[in-house]
């Protein structure tokens, strides 16, 4: 019978750390840290000169270009972080799988990333769809090439990317066309930020007067004032939604 309730007592306390517990993995286990916010402190007193002890931390690793989760979708009372804040060290350099790892397309290099999907929890049940794979300390910053390029910017929650292309103007019409980039649905903005022929005619505006997205019929100028633009080709960036 004593050994029977020993064993009774021996798992309650086993449930109850497994359930509340934190944990400590540095080298001063003296040290309590119930009261703490910390879930697990795996701190050091750092490596010693002489014989370089100590312990540091492998994160996981991944393709950010093939990696899907596992589960797409679910409760809140499951899983209400829907990933949000989950960190990764990325191997490989490329664009994100259009489904299934967040918004599709983002560019990523080497280095460590973390998903942001702040909105993924809302409601009743969670979504990985709308987050999106960020750098950590890594370059803000993002080259427009002629190839599609996933922005920094985001509209209710929906992806912004951006292209950069040319166009040609007559110097008698307003109208010229700009190929409408695949998949778009709406445009975002666009600026004509220099000419590219020989003739370094001068931009008047950096706008359109208007756009069609369906076919890519466009009025140069302003949304208040057409304008002719000299005769050359044009650069510009479309920025614009899918």
């Amino acid at each position: 019978m004593k050994i029977y309730f020993t064993s009774i007592i021996l798992g309650l306390v086993a449930s109850t750390n497994l359930t509340f517990a934190q944990i400590r993995a540095n080298n001063a286990i003296s040290n309590n840290i119930t009261s703490q916010s910390v879930f697990l402190d795996a701190s050091a007193n750092g490596f010693t000169n002489t014989t370089n002890n100590g312990k540091g931390i492998a994160f996981p690793r991944t393709n950010l270009t093939t990696f899907t989760f596992a589960t797409q979708s679910g409760s809140n009372f499951n899983f209400p972080t829907a990933y949000d804040g989950m960190i990764v060290y990325n191997s490989a350099t490329g664009t994100t799988p259009a489904s299934g790892s967040g918004i599709g397309g983002q560019t990523v290099s080497p280095g460590f990333y973390y998903f942001s999907n702040p909105t993924g929890g809302s409601g009743n049940a969670y979504a990985s769809s709308t987050g999106q794979w960020l750098s950590m300390g890594g370059n803000p910053k993002f080259n427009v090439t002629s190839t599609e390029t996933a922005t920094n910017t985001q509209v209710n929650g929906a992806q912004v990317y951006a292209i950069k292309g040319q166009f040609t103007a007559t110097g008698s019409s307003t109208a010229v066309t700009i190929a409408p980039p695949t998949g778009m649905t709406s445009l975002y903005g666009i600026t004509i930020f220099k000419t590219a022929g020989t003739g370094n005619k001068v931009v008047y505006s950096k706008e359109l007067y208007s756009y069609d997205s369906s076919n890519g019929a466009a009025i140069t100028g302003s949304p208040s004032m057409s304008v002719v633009y000299p005769a050359d080709t044009y650069d510009y960036v479309i920025e614009y939604l899918k």
